[in-house]
């Protein structure tokens, strides 16, 4: 039925369509897929064909974390920028008995999910989507289908009370089959459990198995775990390597105390005990200012939930950023990594550190003759407060746009992409980044950037930099940019670039300067270089 849904609505704008960007947000910017978990699973619809399929939150309640449904997005294994939006997949707005869960027919809210592939003893294959219920009487919800993008169908009902399911498993669930047939699950908020899982419900611990509290040290205690969130689990070799949100100390990293970060811990165990190994994305982007403090160069603060994936060889770790104003119009961000696994009881496991960046899939750097939406850049700093209305902001300078801020018609997607996330509040002292172009098929000669803005009317400066915003620090000024002139709808504005010539992945920075401080000069839509 899957196959045959999809046949017939090629063409339609509002559902089952194809995207193809490049960059980081890998997803079309009015997308909003927090929490996401990575699965390479088998194309039901091409046998011997593997697509990468993202399962997540979905933010659409716009002032409130995550959505009613949960959507499900695809790529083949082999061209990472051709993402397929494949619909929602989860949306319960019935009980057991098909009666209403609410009376205004809405569904529960659905926070971060995960999926299991479970290899059935006759060779089948099912799915089953773990979503982060927290209504009472249904947190333990679960759903199944033949097919990785569904529909899914709710299949713990509790016999004796069909508003409610059965369950074990709580807050963020992370679930999977180790080889000999049997299913581990861990949930948790501020502190871990883990524990194996009865085949028979593939909701309930096992009885008379090992349930594992606090299986990894919580955040409020000293040590290095400082789990916080985000459960996520991915056996490689013979290793089981445990992914979550850890809750960083004061001062670490010479940052804040934050759960913006990602870390591992691995174990020769599905239960453990686990060996802290380290972080493997800081989403805020931890970098040095012009006097080498240590300073984030994205959103500073916010929350964090993803995952690791192999493709083709390569390792990727999967996570989400914030936009607009809160924590509410997140999007799903990629990097690649590297995972080295020592074989063997004892065995190291290192995932290298990812940088944040730019680039998504386009690890070999952005084409700098193709035309990106602004709302890709990956450095974003400023020394001025945001808009006065959001006192209580963590941005400063510079911040994206939420999608669903103008344009609460979420489901209608597939419009101009110029029109979304553009970057705001650029003022004096601002600095917008992105890391990295690839210059080894670049022209110097006459060469010009075109930038798609509107401006307030104050006057400015956009210096454009190579390499850093300091000359100090390395940088190269290749040409300005001069503010001033009103313009109300988004314009092309083009300047002449003086351009060395380059080879190589180099980061481009646009620095704002104005007499006029706190006041924002222009809103940034596109950015493009001309031959």
């Amino acid at each position: 039925m899957k196959k045959i849904l999809r046949t017939l609505l090629v063409g339609c704008t509002c559902a089952l369509s194809s995207f193809a960007q490049g960059g980081n947000p890998y997803l079309p910017l009015w997308e909003h897929i927090p929490d996401g978990e990575p699965y390479v699973f088998e194309d039901p619809d091409n046998p011997g064909k593997y697509r990468v399929y993202i399962y997540g939150s979905h933010d659409s309640l716009i002032k409130a974390y995550c959505g009613r449904e949960q959507v499900v997005w695809s790529a083949p294994v082999d061209d990472l920028n051709n993402w397929r939006y494949d619909g929602v997949i989860l949306e319960p707005t019935v009980d057991a008995a098909g009666q209403l869960l609410h009376e205004d027919g809405k569904g529960d809210v659905l926070f971060a999910p995960d999926v299991m592939e479970y290899r059935n003893p006759d060779g089948t294959k099912t799915y089953y989507l773990y979503p982060n219920n927290q209504v009472g009487g249904r947190q333990g919800m679960i759903a199944k289908a033949s097919r990785p993008d569904g529909p899914f169908e709710i299949c713990n009902w509790n016999p004796q009370n069909p508003r409610e399911t059965i369950g074990d498993l709580g807050f963020d669930p992370a679930v999977f089959q180790d080889e000999d047939g049997k299913v581990y699950a861990y949930w948790g908020f501020e502190s871990c459990t883990g524990a194996e899982i009865d085949l028979n419900t593939m909701a309930t611990v096992k009885p008379g198995g090992k349930r594992v509290d606090n299986m990894i040290s919580d955040c409020k205690h000293d040590g290095v775990f400082r789990f916080f969130e985000a459960s996520s689990i991915r056996k490689i070799k013979d290793k089981y390597v445990f992914i979550y949100s850890r809750l960083t100390a004061p001062g670490e990293f010479g940052l804040p105390a934050t759960n913006y970060t990602l870390a591992y811990a691995y174990s020769d165990y599905p239960l453990g005990p686990f060996t802290y190994g380290g972080t493997i994305i800081d989403a805020r982007g931890r970098d040095k200012d012009e006097n080498g403090n240590i300073i984030a160069t994205a959103t500073p603060n916010g929350n964090t939930h993803g995952s690791i994936c192999e493709i083709n060889g390569q390792w990727y770790v999967f996570y989400h950023r914030q936009t607009g104003t809160q924590e509410y119009s997140r999007q799903a961000m990629v990097a690649p990594i590297s995972v080295e696994v020592e074989r063997g009881l004892g065995g190291k496991v290192t995932i290298s550190e990812a940088e944040y960046t730019s680039e998504g899939f386009e690890t070999n750097g952005l084409d700098p003759y193709k035309a990106y939406p602004a709302g890709l850049a990956c450095y974003f700093t400023g020394k001025t407060p945001a808009h006065q209305e959001y006192p209580n902001l963590f941005y400063t300078g510079s911040y994206f746009k939420a999608t669903y801020a103008e344009n609460p018609n979420f489901k209608e997607p597939y419009a101009n992409n110029d029109d979304y996330t553009p970057v705001i509040n650029n003022n004096d002292g601002s600095i917008v980044g992105y890391k990295y172009y690839n210059f080894d098929n670049f022209s110097p000669n006459k060469a010009k950037l075109a930038i798609r803005l509107s401006s307030t009317g104050i006057a400015g400066n956009i210096k454009i930099m190579l390499d850093s915003p300091w000359e100090s620090q390395g940088g190269k000024c290749i040409g300005n940019i001069k503010l001033g002139k009103k313009l109300i709808k988004p314009t092309n504005v083009t300047t002449k670039l003086n351009m060395p010539t380059l080879s190589g992945k180099h980061a481009l920075y646009l620095v704002f300067s104005s007499p006029t401080p706190n006041k924002e000069l222009c809103s940034l839509y596109t950015i493009q270089f001309t031959k």
